[in-house]
């Protein structure tokens, strides 16, 4: 036994050997995540595609921020990208240095990039690091320096003489050793094209040659989100800028909650930050004192839609992808500044600030008849009893402010049989189960108050106790256990909807997800094989020879709980319902969950596939 340990010893032991210094190009290709954040595969917009794609065009916007350059091009064939830009170009000496040494770079320099995104020199850099092929040419005053590079490292490069105009050429391969599967999706490209040109008046970026271009700013944008929500706004909306500050907003009358873009230095910060909350203060305290009231910041933000950009010389985020802005140095001045430019406005355009008080004070009162609502609901709520008849409660919780509970979870299944098979195998300690009585109301179109006047979603929220926000979140993730047949997808996407539009942070803090269960069992007298696709399917099929008996599974019900408990054990498959912005999913919840009957049924008419089985 003693030799055995000494074995063991030494197999786990920690000296100097253990230790290791990676270089930046092997930190950038080992630890991928900390410099683009998700890797993902192309299906959304963070995925770290569009994020290399980011990090090369924001140079060239850095250009014309400067006044250098007034056109980008950008070529993207499968995944092949090309970035032309008609700037200075790198400093013929430092083309090299600028795209494979990390903490290079002239963004350094307040006098060259005053308002630059970039400032730690890591960019360029990450994506020639992560890139199977990458070139780079810049051509300067009739002269050219070019380098090409392999998953980061130099393999030629040269100089001489060109006609071609000033400016920078980049193309780029993402390296399959890092992304398994990508794909460059237009509709997200150009996405992001369109919040450049809104950022940038008067840029133009030319996409497969596919021209973006804004005059009017953030006020082309909110216009093109309000037209694509077919949400008319109240009053036009109202566009301020300066050097370093841009805001735009209008209310309306057709979209719950509110709905904001922000920016820093051209950087969509989708999380927000400094710049975001502060322009919420200033928006408060400039309607409150013009209209000598006490309003709250929801009354005043109810049914918002706008968007705020700033530069900032010197801007701090979260991470590496920018999503959140930091600089709390900021907020008081730029508090003031949103306050004194709208105070401004209203006193110069008396017919509008009374519009948007109105809104405001209607907003209060709905609020109010939300709180007696409220109050009702809660009477009745204890009147039946302070147990909530469809929990099957856990004995462990989570709490985020103490850092406990951590992987606890609640299951919301559609029916008693779907339960049972869950209640007789779950772990006790760490998973509950909430059953659905039948399916649940369609929310999309209806305001808050039924959230309280429907028994079953009132006692959902209970069971969270996710109220009014968060932090008292009782467990860690929400799993929406459904059937794989057409009801339980319309459940799913019906539970979906409920959270999204009244418990939005509840989806964009990641504690929603699905679980996957298998659609077959395929066997024979040696082995199992439960298959999650057709596909799966088919090739269990094959690999168990002859005749293996094969097992449709059409509910939740139908798997033996022996046999379920490894579905909801360590080989769950969960999948994240991931968050989108509210300007972003609207337009998609309120298709295929609004009241557009007429359309839906001409789309689904027009893609209806019918399978026709022997």
């Amino acid at each position: 036994m003693a030799d055995k340990n000494s074995g063991d010893a030494k197999k786990h032991v920690y000296d100097e050997s253990k230790i290791k210094t990676l270089s930046s190009l092997e930190h950038i290709r080992l630890r991928t995540g900390m410099y683009i954040g998700r890797i993902g595969d192309g299906t959304h917009h963070d995925d770290g595609g569009y994020v290399l794609l980011k990090e090369v065009v924001d140079n060239t916007i850095d250009e014309y921020i400067m006044g250098h350059g007034k056109e980008v091009q950008i070529t993207i064939e499968e995944t092949n990208v090309e970035v032309r830009d008609f700037g200075r170009g790198i400093p013929l000496g430092k083309v090299i240095d600028c795209v494979s040494q990390i903490n290079t770079g002239a963004k350094y320099n307040d006098d060259v990039f005053q308002f630059s995104v970039g400032l730690n020199g890591v960019g360029t850099k990450a994506v020639n690091a992560l890139s199977k092929d990458f070139y780079v040419r810049s051509h300067r005053d009739g002269e050219f320096s070019e380098a090409a590079f392999k998953q980061g490292k130099l393999k030629k490069q040269a100089t001489g003489k060109t006609t071609e105009p000033n400016g920078t050429l980049i193309r780029f391969t993402p390296d399959p050793e890092i992304f398994k599967k990508i794909e460059f999706r237009a509709d997200l490209v150009e996405k992001r094209l369109r919040h450049y040109s809104y950022l940038n008046t008067g840029l133009k970026l030319i996409f497969n040659g596919k021209m973006f271009q804004s005059r009017h700013g953030l006020l082309d944008l909110v216009l093109e989100d309000l037209a694509g929500d077919n949400a008319e706004p109240i009053y036009a909306p109202l566009h301020y800028t300066s050097k370093t500050l841009e805001f735009c907003f209008t209310h309306t009358n057709s979209r719950y909650g509110e709905s904001f873009y922000s920016f820093v230095n051209g950087q969509y910060t989708s999380d927000g930050g400094t710049h975001l909350s502060a322009f919420r203060e200033g928006l408060l305290k400039a309607v409150n004192e013009y209209s000598k009231s006490g309003y709250d910041g929801d009354d005043v933000r109810e049914c918002m839609v706008g968007a705020v950009a700033i530069r900032l010389k010197d801007p701090l985020f979260e991470s590496q992808t920018k999503n959140k802005l930091g600089n709390t140095e900021i907020r008081s001045e730029l508090v003031n500044s949103v306050r004194e430019e709208l105070l401004h406005f209203f006193n110069r355009n008396k017919d509008v600030a009374e519009k948007i008080m109105a809104k405001v004070e209607d907003t209060k009162q709905l609020r109010k008849e939300l709180q007696d609502v409220k109050k009702l609901a809660r009477e009745r709520a204890k009147a039946v009893m302070l147990r909530i008849p469809q929990l099957k409660d856990c004995k462990v919780h989570f709490d985020k402010a103490k850092a406990k509970g951590k992987g606890s979870m609640i299951f919301i299944t559609e029916g008693q049989s779907a339960a049972g098979s869950i209640v007789s195998c779950r772990d006790v300690n760490l998973q509950a189960i909430f059953t659905l009585k039948g399916k649940p109301l369609n929310v999309w179109d209806l305001k808050r108050d039924i959230v309280y006047k429907n028994d079953e979603i009132y006692n959902l929220m209970r069971a969270l106790d996710i109220e009014d926000n968060l932090e008292r979140l009782r467990y860690d993730k929400v799993i929406l256990a459904t059937d794989a047949d057409v009801d339980g997808l319309h459940i799913r996407n019906l539970l979906i909807t409920y959270f999204y539009k009244f418990f939005e942070q509840l989806v964009h803090d990641g504690h929603l997800f699905v679980l996957e269960t298998p659609l077959f069992r395929v066997r024979n007298k040696q082995e199992t094989i439960y298959c999650y696709s057709e596909a799966e399917r088919d090739t269990a099929s094959n690999k168990l020879g002859k005749n293996p008996e094969i097992t449709r599974f059409k509910g939740l019900g139908e798997i033996n709980p022996s046999e379920f408990k490894q579905f909801i054990g360590k080989e769950m498959r969960l999948s994240p319902v991931e968050y989108a912005p509210k300007s972003d999913a609207s337009n998609i919840l309120s298709f295929y969950m609004g009241k557009n009957t007429p359309e839906r049924k001409d789309y689904i008419m027009e893609n209806l596939v019918v399978s026709v089985e022997d």
